[in-house]
């Protein structure tokens, strides 16, 4: 027969195995109700009531874990932040830099179109903008625009052209869903896609080289044509280009 030491352990054991959950775990169950009702029925299922009762839990928990909807609805968007992140393949030095970008615009379309409720959430207040995990996936797609400018493919701006993928990324999924199943057709995605290449890409790099030897090379071809700048600055400005094409 075990003695009662042994047997307080296992009644310990017992109690230790069966501890509540914490608030992360039940803050996440929350999370993942809302999208369930969310994917389901839409924004408008998404009732305090109604996702405390699929998540096992009374009204109040989720007053104090969210503050209130709109902070679950925060919580909920933030959430679908970080799995769109997650699905983002970063190549630091991809051999076809205008095919990684219509790949990484492909991308952010599939995911909009494999989770339409939870996409419409993100995407159509523009306070989600403050999402950490928001801010990490334009700080990848800086990155993508930044390589193009590097090798001279860039037509505009890196911020202007950013915007631009963003927006036609986001604005094509949006339109999509907004429209019958009888007037959908994928010849939209391929079409904005390829208007989105054209507006922020030249059809050939300006920069034939890599780095600033080769990019000093193209702004001194050019700087002929430059009328905005004196003959002083002009001078000045060629010496620069002159030592930076000869460091390579």
């Amino acid at each position: 027969m075990p003695s009662p030491a042994r047997g307080t352990d296992t009644a310990g054991s017992a109690t230790s195995d069966t501890a509540p959950p914490s608030r992360e775990q039940t803050r996440q169950r929350v999370i993942e109700a809302a999208i369930d009702l969310l994917t389901r029925g839409g924004r408008d299922a998404v009732t305090t009531r109604a996702v405390a009762d699929a998540a096992g839990l009374q009204p109040p928990a989720i007053y104090r874990l969210f503050g209130d909807k709109d902070g679950l609805l925060d919580a909920v968007a933030e959430h679908g932040f970080a799995a769109f992140l997650a699905t983002k393949h970063v190549d630091p030095d991809p051999p076809d830099l205008i095919e990684d970008l219509r790949a990484g615009w492909d991308v952010a379309v599939e995911f909009g179109l494999a989770n339409p409720a939870l996409f419409t959430l993100m995407y159509t207040e523009p306070t989600r903008s403050t999402s950490a995990a928001f801010k990490a996936g334009m700080q990848i797609l800086m990155g993508r625009v930044r390589r193009l400018a590097a090798g001279g493919w860039l037509r505009v701006d890196e911020e202007i052209a950013a915007q631009i993928i963003h927006a036609t990324a986001r604005g094509a999924v949006l339109t999509w869903l907004s429209l019958p199943q009888d007037r959908r057709d994928p010849a939209l995605f391929s079409t904005l896609r390829e208007a989105m290449v054209d507006a922020v890409t030249n059809r050939q790099p300006a920069v034939q080289a890599p780095g600033p030897a080769g990019a000093a090379r193209a702004l001194r071809a050019a700087l002929p044509e430059q009328t905005n700048l004196s003959s002083a600055e002009q001078l000045l400005l060629t010496e620069w280009l002159n030592r930076l094409a000869d460091s390579a």
